[in-house]
């Protein structure tokens, strides 16, 4: 069973390479002209482009196969405010390279929308403007020449909005009715406060859609259900797709915050998912969702050499026996 470790957006050993720069609305409608806020934006989106393409250069280097980029890469995308500003175009080039370096070394990038992305929610506007942020993300893929829906965005299901169930069934209904080019690249994962592993297993079933577990937010909010009788079905909603299933993995920052991510995995817990994972028997990836980034990667990555019935292969990949 080949396991995979990935991490999200930011990378601390690269000097100066933050792919998320942004500019706020305020400072953004300040400035004195069009052609000035035009450079703002551009400059921005040019570092943010760069830097992402340095990121994904470092993590071939350091054997780092998956990875989640920011959902900031163009500064107010999906703002009113610059509507009529083509980036596509403006950044054709940058996009394609960085594409270009995602198919030639087979890299399994994805994407998660921001929490106000909320299709179930009874408000047209708030749809609306969930779908112009799903609409944003899946063409910076297309920009990037990823039209394979193999590269995916992660989404949750919502809010309640005091009727848990006739708001799974207005998730569904508006699931369906999105554009295939966005539908077919949402997977769909538990929270950590409303929809359980066991919901969204059941919703991901009806819609055919891949789940990705989040290991903390199940610890964080579940009926009683025990990871090992829904994993190897939460595993096969991934039948058919190209990449193996997916989980999200965190350790709680402590006992009072226990929903906020620490700086780092406990390797006890960590050790111990391994082992309720390899009753399923199938390939999976891990996103490491903690404060230290790739050194957190790094780091669960050498104490993964401690454990029993592994063989390490280098710091992305390892395989439990």
């Amino acid at each position: 069973m080949i396991v995979r470790l990935g991490y999200v957006a930011m990378t601390l050993n690269l000097k100066d390479c933050s792919p998320s720069g942004t500019v706020t609305v305020k400072t953004f409608s300040s400035l004195a002209s069009k052609e000035a806020k035009l450079h703002r934006l551009r400059k921005i989106t040019r570092d943010n482009l760069n830097n992402t393409l340095r990121i994904l250069r470092y993590n071939k280097a350091s054997n780092i196969s998956v990875y989640r980029f920011t959902s900031k890469l163009v500064p107010l995308a999906t703002h009113p405010l610059i509507e009529e500003w083509n980036y596509i175009e403006d950044f054709k080039e940058e996009f394609i390279e960085i594409g270009d370096f995602v198919k030639e070394n087979d890299l399994r990038i994805s994407a998660h929308p921001d929490h106000y992305t909320l299709i179930n929610s009874p408000s047209e506007k708030v749809l609306e403007d969930s779908i112009r942020d799903l609409d944003y993300h899946v063409k910076l893929y297309e920009a990037m020449g990823l039209a394979d829906y193999k590269y995916k965005l992660v989404m949750h299901i919502g809010g309640v909005y005091k009727d848990k169930e006739l708001s799974i069934e207005r998730f569904k209904e508006n699931f369906i009715k999105l554009p295939d080019r966005i539908r077919k690249r949402l997977i769909l994962e538990n929270d950590d406060k409303v929809y359980t592993a066991m919901d969204v297993l059941g919703i991901c079933k009806d819609l055919k859609v891949p789940m990705v577990l989040d290991v903390h937010h199940h610890n964080c909010a579940n009926n009683g259900e025990a990871l090992e009788d829904m994993l190897h079905d939460i595993f096969k909603t991934w039948n058919g797709e190209y990449f193996a299933p997916k989980i999200h993995f965190s350790s709680p920052k402590t006992l009072k915050e226990f929903r906020s991510h620490a700086d780092d995995i406990e390797p006890k817990e960590f050790e111990k998912f391994l082992k309720t994972a390899k009753k399923a028997e199938m390939d999976f990836d891990v996103m490491i969702e903690a404060k230290n980034k790739d050194n957190a990667l790094f780091n669960l990555s050498n104490k993964v050499k401690e454990f029993e019935n592994i063989r390490w292969i280098n710091e992305g990949h390892f395989e439990v026996l």
